[in-house]
């Protein structure tokens, strides 16, 4: 991956993402234990300001937020498409998915992760065997 950016916040935020961390609910504390320590290889913050949204999860690394929509999530569809499609002029990537599904089926939602991160990121290059005693590196 490319430098990390750095990305504007509203101090004001820190406040509140602090108080969301403390309160979590259920799916996002069931997602955090599968998330943080590196346990997937990458660093994640939860309730990581961001311009001047808190966003579920976040991983500067991969530039790529992390949602889980609750069962409100449709009378917020309009401001929540609003705010990705802000976030995503920052070159973020999204990931969402449904409250229930963390919950219930933690296991195929780190599947996805997984996936999407196999995916969108370089594959370390072939091993190269280390040259014998004689032979010469081509140029």
């Amino acid at each position: 991956m490319a430098k990390r950016k750095i990305l504007p916040y509203n101090p004001k935020l820190k406040v509140i993402a602090r108080n969301l961390r403390k309160q979590g609910i259920l799916s996002e504390v069931i997602l955090w234990n599968e998330l943080k320590a590196k346990k997937l290889g990458y660093d994640f913050h939860r309730q990581k300001p961001i311009d001047e949204y808190i966003v579920d999860f976040y991983c500067s690394e991969l530039e790529l937020v992390i949602e889980i929509d609750g069962s409100s999530h449709s009378e917020k569809f309009e401001k929540d498409s609003e705010r990705q499609k802000r976030l995503e002029s920052f070159g973020l990537k999204f990931l969402r998915f449904y409250d229930g599904d963390v919950r219930f089926n933690i296991e195929g939602v780190i599947a996805s992760i997984l996936g999407w991160i196999e995916e969108h990121t370089p594959s370390p290059p072939p091993a190269v065997p280390p040259l014998s005693r004689g032979e010469l590196k081509a140029d």
